[in-house]
């Protein structure tokens, strides 16, 4: 009588693949330098991109290239930058301290020396911490200035406050220390270079 060999059955237990799971941490390892690229350029991105909003607001105001600053009201033509937005406040608690320095040429040259400082060291990358740091302070003077929380200004009517806390001013405090803290010149920028240079070295503030 023939004997015939069963067919080899498989008994359920398997080695596991290390070779599925050595592609996969490659493929890991490989995306993780792509994703801290792409990270890096869109911070950059950003820093550029704010960097110009302050540098244009410098511009506009000292050229009165027609935008915000009518053409020959300018910083060159005599104008005041500040005087409108300071003169302007109507509400918060530095209100008359704000209308009492309107028109002051140390607020007008702190004002733009800020926006040109500020919208130069974003464009090129350099001193984004010191930049955080004064762009914050500026921007939560605006903030006073502007005063959110308020729902009536003083004569009653509304202040058309459209959020109680949240400004754009607000934002853009957070931005700035964001691109300092993400290191955001080094890429599109000369953060790199500014960070070897030797005083900069011993003082790691200005990076």
């Amino acid at each position: 009588m023939a004997v015939h060999e069963q067919p080899h059955r498989s008994s359920g237990f398997r080695l596991p693949s290390f070779r599925r799971n050595r592609s996969a941490s490659t493929s890991a390892e490989s995306a993780e330098p792509l994703a801290h690229t792409v990270r890096a350029y869109a911070f950059a991105s950003l820093r550029l991109l704010t960097g110009f909003v302050f540098l244009w607001a410098f511009l506009d105001k000292t050229f009165g290239l027609g935008y915000a600053t009518q053409s020959g009201r300018g910083w060159i033509d005599g104008g005041s930058p500040a005087k409108g937005f300071l003169g302007s406040v109507a509400a918060g608690p530095m209100e008359s301290t704000f209308h009492s320095w309107a028109g002051d040429a140390w607020a007008d040259w702190l004002f733009m020396l800020g926006l040109l400082g500020i919208g130069v060291a974003l464009i090129t990358g350099v001193a984004l911490r010191l930049t955080a740091l004064a762009g914050a302070v500026m921007m939560a003077l605006m903030w006073i200035a502007e005063w959110p929380p308020a729902k009536h200004l003083p004569d009653g009517s509304p202040s058309m406050s459209t959020n109680p806390f949240v400004d754009y001013h607000l934002v853009y405090a957070v931005v700035l220390v964001a691109l300092a803290a993400a290191s955001a010149g080094d890429a599109l920028g000369l953060g790199r270079l500014w960070a070897g240079l030797p005083f900069v070295g011993r003082n790691r503030w200005l990076r």
